[in-house]
C-alpha cells in the first residue's frame, strides 16, 4: 500500500456524473410466446405436431395450471426474448444477471472501450440516501474516472514500450507498424487503468434469456447484492413481454420472494476482514487453489471412453485412451474453431473428472470469469463480506511503475474511504458498494467437470487473455499436472496445441500476440 493518505472527501472536485434511469428494450421475441408453450405441451400426448393458433382458451387455463404448477417448465423454455439493456451498473450484472447459466449476453466492454464520459447507476435519491450522501457518493464517481484517465496516461508509454520490444519495432520501422502498435498500447493502458473505475459504472448489452429464466429472475429478484436495482431492471423485462403477451405472467401468480435465507441465516455485523483472512491463508499465496478433485478421475474417463467405443481395457489400456481423447494429433475435435465437446460422443467422457478450486480475483476479472458458465462458482454476497480495509489485487502493469502505483493505491484509498463514510452515515451496504473499484478482491470457490476446464484453460492460456484469468488458468494447470502429470503435454493455448499438427498455428489471425507461445510453454513469461 502506498503511505499516500486519500484526499479529504470535502475538497474533491465536484465534476459531474452522467446518469439515468434503466432503460430495457426488448429487441426480439417469439410472437405467442404463451400459446406456443400450450402447443409444445399438447404435442407431448399428441400423434402429430401441435400448432400454436390450434389452442383454446380451455387450454390455455387448463394445460398452462398444470404444466406450470407441476413442474413440467420445458414447455416455458422454447420462447426466448432479447433484450437490449442500458444504463445498468455493472455491480447488478455481476450480481445478478450473470450468477446463473442460463442467458447469452454481448456486453460492452471496458477493457476495449475506452469510458471517457463518467456515467454510472445513481441511485434514486428520495428512496435510497440524502442530498448531502448523493453528493458523497457522486464525487467519489467522479474521482474515479478522474484517475482512470491519469492511468491512462501513465501507462500508454509503458506498455508502448514493452510492446515495441515485443515486436521489434525501432525508430526506422514502418509508420503503419508504429502506428499499430500505438493503438495496442493505448488498449492495453485501459484495460488495466479501468480496476481503478468503481462497479456502478454503466453498461450496455444484449441479453437473451428463455421465458422460464424470466420467470425465475422475477421469483428470485432480490437473491443479490442489488436487489433495488434488480427489481427496477427486471420489472421493465417482465412489463415489456407483458405489453406484447399479457397470458404469460398472467396466467400464474410468482410474485418476488421475500425473506431469502441468504439474508435471514446471514450473521448481522458480519467480520469481512476475518473471513478475507481465513480465506487467503488457505490460498497459502495462491491466486486459485486446487480444493478437492476425481482422486480416481482419469481412470474414470478412460473407462468411459471405452465404453462409448465398446472397447475392451485389454484392447484400450487407460494411457492409450487418454492419448485418444487428449492429443490433438489424434483427436481432431482438439483442433476445433469452435466448442463442440458436449456434442462429440467421447469427448463427453471428459466429464466424469472434477475439479475444484477456491480463488481470489479481481470484480471485473471475475465478470468475465463467470462468462464460463459450465464451471458454477459459489461467489460472495458482498454486502455479507465487507470490508472497512482497501481490499484489491493490483495489475501486473500498476506493479512495475512506481507512478501509477501511487495513484492506483490513492484510488484505493479513496473508494473504500467514501464507501466507509455512507456507512458511517447511514447509507445502506447495497447503496455504499456501488463506490467499491473493479479491483475489489472477490473470494469464490469453482468447480468443474475436465471437458468444460479444458475448454476454458485453451481460451484462458492465450497471451491475449485477461491477465487474472491467465494467471489463475496456469496456477490451476501447473496444480492439475502435479497430481496428473500425465496430462501436462495436452493442456495450453491454442497455439500449443495445434504446432506442428495444422495451420494457422495461432487462431487469433490480426490480434496475435507477437510472442512464439508454443515454442516453450508453459514456462514462457507473459510480459504484458
Amino acid at each position: 500500500m502506498s503511505s499516500l493518505m486519500p484526499l479529504p472527501l470535502s475538497a474533491w472536485p465536484p465534476d459531474p456524473i452522467e446518469s439515468a434511469a434503466p432503460r430495457v428494450t426488448l429487441r426480439n421475441a417469439f410472437s405467442h410466446p404463451y400459446d406456443s408453450a400450450i402447443a409444445a405441451a399438447r404435442t407431448c400426448y399428441a400423434p402429430r405436431l401441435i400448432q400454436p393458433e390450434e389452442i383454446t382458451e380451455k387450454q390455455r387455463v387448463n394445460i398452462g395450471a398444470a404444466t406450470f404448477y407441476s413442474g413440467h417448465h420445458t414447455v416455458y423454455q422454447h420462447a426466448h426474448f432479447e433484450f437490449g439493456l442500458e444504463n445498468i451498473s455493472r455491480q447488478f450484472v455481476w450480481a445478478f444477471l450473470h450468477a446463473h447459466p442460463f442467458y447469452n449476453s454481448e456486453q460492452q466492454s471496458q477493457r476495449y472501450v475506452r469510458l471517457d464520459r463518467a456515467q454510472a447507476y445513481i441511485p434514486p435519491e428520495e428512496a435510497y440516501f440524502r442530498a448531502p450522501e448523493r453528493a458523497i457518493y457522486e464525487r467519489a464517481a467522479a474521482r474515479a474516472w478522474t484517475h482512470y484517465r491519469e492511468l491512462s496516461r501513465v501507462l500508454e508509454p509503458e506498455a508502448n514500450r514493452i510492446l515495441s520490444d515485443i515486436w521489434h519495432i525501432g525508430p526506422m520501422s514502418h509508420p503503419r507498424r508504429l502506428e499499430k502498435i500505438k493503438a495496442a498500447a493505448g488498449k492495453r493502458s485501459i484495460e488495466v487503468a479501468r480496476y481503478v473505475l468503481p462497479v456502478a459504472a454503466f453498461t450496455t448489452m444484449v441479453h437473451t434469456v428463455s421465458g422460464i429464466v424470466l420467470h425465475r429472475l422475477w421469483r428470485m429478484q432480490g437473491a443479490c447484492d442489488t436487489p433495488s436495482e434488480s427489481r427496477m431492471v427486471i420489472a421493465q423485462m417482465v412489463r415489456r413481454v407483458h405489453e406484447m403477451d399479457p397470458q404469460f405472467f398472467d396466467r400464474f401468480e410468482t410474485q418476488p420472494l421475500e425473506d431469502l435465507p441468504e439474508w435471514t441465516l446471514a450473521k448481522k455485523g458480519s467480520d469481512g476482514e476475518s473471513f478475507a483472512a481465513e480465506f487467503d491463508a488457505q490460498l497459502a499465496g495462491r491466486m486459485s487453489k486446487l480444493a478437492d478433485y476425481s482422486a480416481n478421475g482419469l481412470k474414470v474417463v478412460a473407462g468411459a471412453y471405452r465404453a462409448v467405443l465398446g472397447l475392451t481395457e485389454k484392447e484400450c489400456p487407460d494411457n492409450g485412451a487418454i492419448d485418444r481423447l487428449l492429443n490433438p494429433a489424434h483427436n481432431i475435435y482438439r483442433r476445433e474453431w469452435i466448442n463442440i465437446g458436449v456434442h462429440a460422443p467421447i469427448m463427453r467422457a471428459l466429464q466424469h473428472a472434477n475439479f475444484t478450486f477456491a480463488k481470489k480475483i479481481s470484480h471485473t476479472a471475475d465478470s468475465q470469469d463467470q462468462r464460463h458458465r459450465m464451471i458454477p462458482g459459489s461467489r460472495p454476497l458482498l454486502t455479507l463480506a465487507d470490508t472497512r480495509t482497501p481490499d484489491y489485487i493490483t495489475p501486473m502493469l500498476i506493479r512495475g511503475n512506481q507512478r501509477a502505483r501511487e495513484i492506483y493505491d490513492t484510488a484505493m484509498a479513496e473508494a473504500w474511504a467514501a464507501k466507509n463514510e455512507l456507512l458511517d452515515r447511514g447509507v445502506s451496504l447495497e447503496i455504499a458498494l456501488y463506490l467499491l473499484p473493479n479491483a475489489k478482491a472477490i473470494r469464490l470457490v469453482e468447480s468443474g467437470s475436465l471437458l468444460h476446464l479444458l475448454h476454458k484453460w485453451t481460451m484462458r492460456t492465450c497471451f491475449n487473455a485477461q491477465e487474472e484469468i491467465y494467471q489463475a488458468s496456469m496456477e490451476e494447470i501447473e496444480q492439475l499436472c502435479g497430481i496428473f502429470p500425465q496430462l501436462a503435454p495436452y493442456i495450453g493455448p491454442p497455439c500449443f496445441l495445434r504446432a506442428g499438427i495444422t495451420t494457422p498455428i495461432c487462431t487469433e489471425g490480426s490480434h496475435f500476440c507477437g510472442v512464439k507461445v508454443w515454442q516453450d510453454f508453459p514456462n514462457i513469461q507473459r510480459r504484458v
